[in-house]
């Protein structure tokens, strides 16, 4: 009897895969829009990368009208997250949600820290061809509710809070704009 559920648990293992998102993805809502199987695993640091906003190949996101979240390696700096665990059918999804065919993000695989200290290897994206720029002040509102929902360090969610917005005074999708009205009602 064990060997069928140790089996089954392998099984299910092989299906899954683990994703580190830090930016707007840190918010629940907002991976379920694309990604229903998304299940909380843990809040996680990244070592030795820093957390940047930028054009990906100098084209505006006409998503979030600003610079759209990204890590470059940077001895000494974290950046915290959220570790999700996804089924593969997912995977395609979550590649065309991060652009991999246009090119705005590649998947790297990175080794994050949880608080306990485990480490685990991880799913995450980066941009490599980029301008920095600022975000609009919706996406920074996203990633900034995301990191509080999911209890990111205060001191991380202070940095994420000073991060200078651009003077986007424009709708975003109704989706999103939704996730933004939402999240407003709960804090309040």
């Amino acid at each position: 009897m064990a060997n069928v559920s140790g089996e089954a648990l392998r099984n299910q293992e092989e299906e899954s895969f683990l994703y580190f998102a830090y930016g707007s993805n840190l918010l629940t809502e907002r991976i379920h829009l694309r990604n229903p199987s998304a299940a909380f695993c843990c809040v996680a640091c990244l070592q030795d990368f820093k957390l940047d906003f930028g054009n990906s190949q100098g084209k505006t996101s006409e998503t979030w009208h600003g610079g759209i979240a990204t890590v470059f390696e940077s001895p000494g700096d974290e950046v915290w997250g959220v570790v999700w665990k996804m089924n593969k059918s997912n995977l395609s999804s979550l590649d065309t949600q991060e652009g991999v065919k246009s090119g705005t993000y590649v998947p790297i695989e990175v080794n994050v820290s949880t608080q306990e200290g485990k480490e685990i290897t991880c799913r995450s994206y980066q941009m490599k061809n980029y301008q920095s720029v600022p975000p609009s002040p919706q996406y920074k509102k996203v990633i900034c509710m995301g990191a509080k929902e999911n209890g990111l360090p205060l001191e991380y969610q202070k940095k994420l809070n000073a991060v200078e917005p651009n003077d986007y005074k424009g709708k975003l999708s109704e989706e999103i704009e939704d996730m933004i009205k939402k999240g407003e009602t709960k804090t309040h």
